[in-house]
């Protein structure tokens, strides 16, 4: 049985922020999300140029290549911020998050760096995929805080490790799917909201993903919309015939 993916991709630029530095891209192939940073150091400029230096990805790939597709389409993507910054120094600071998904039908690998997330939704369950690159993570895993203690720290918004131009060593993923799958990909500006237990029964009782990612969107609205919100939703299926 051959699957594919059908997604559905929302973006928002919430209720306080001046403009969307959360840049993203969804295909057949592949699923992105880049939250940019920086404010006037062009964080929009930087989540941009990392979409556009992944985008060649969205096509079939070898599952044994799969990794270094991946790796290669990343150091691009820094590549190209830190010429960009070296051009004008008055953009040193810009940075953005990734975390990219990319799908065969046979195998799904993922890259990770910063405080975007994705999720799993499986026989009912949502797992969190990634692990925030962020300080009061590090603190948690530490053990100096509870995680429930991390979600209103006052330090919480502070990442770690981002695309800036400089070396950077992202996680990586590899998923076996499974028919009825349900991807979540999404900037913080949604988890800084709302929190798993919500997501999960969102993920799991609205069926189309269009529907779903617009609800995700609303809930975060709803909850004050600090920050720009953009969420992918993408489920696994068969391929029609």
């Amino acid at each position: 049985m051959t699957l594919h993916l059908r997604w559905a991709a929302v973006t928002d630029q919430g209720h306080v922020r001046s403009n969307n530095e959360d840049c993203h891209y969804a295909g057949d192939q592949l699923l992105v999300v880049a939250d940019g940073m920086g404010g006037m150091a062009a964080g929009d400029l930087a989540s941009r140029i990392t979409i556009e230096a992944m985008v060649s990805l969205d096509t079939p790939i070898d599952t044994e290549n799969q990794m270094d597709a991946l790796h290669r389409a990343l150091e691009n993507a820094n590549g190209r911020i830190a010429e960009q910054v070296a051009a004008d120094p008055s953009l040193q600071g810009m940075g953005t998050t990734l975390t990219a998904v990319i799908f065969n039908g046979e195998r799904a690998a993922m890259a990770h760096v910063g405080d975007s997330r994705a999720y799993l939704l499986r026989d009912g369950r949502l797992n969190q995929l990634t692990k925030d690159d962020t300080y009061v993570q590090m603190l948690v895993d530490q053990g100096l805080i509870k995680p429930d203690e991390a979600a209103v720290h006052p330090r919480r918004a502070v990442v770690t490790r981002v695309l800036q131009g400089e070396p950077v060593t992202p996680a990586y993923v590899i998923v076996e799917p499974q028919r009825g799958d349900r991807w979540l990909l999404c900037s913080d500006g949604l988890t800084g909201v709302v929190t798993d237990p919500v997501l999960e029964e969102e993920l799991r009782t609205i069926a189309d993903p269009k529907s779903c990612a617009e609800r995700l969107i609303d809930l975060a609205l709803r909850g004050g919309g600090p920050d720009n919100i953009t969420v992918i939703v993408a489920d696994v299926d068969a391929m029609p015939t």
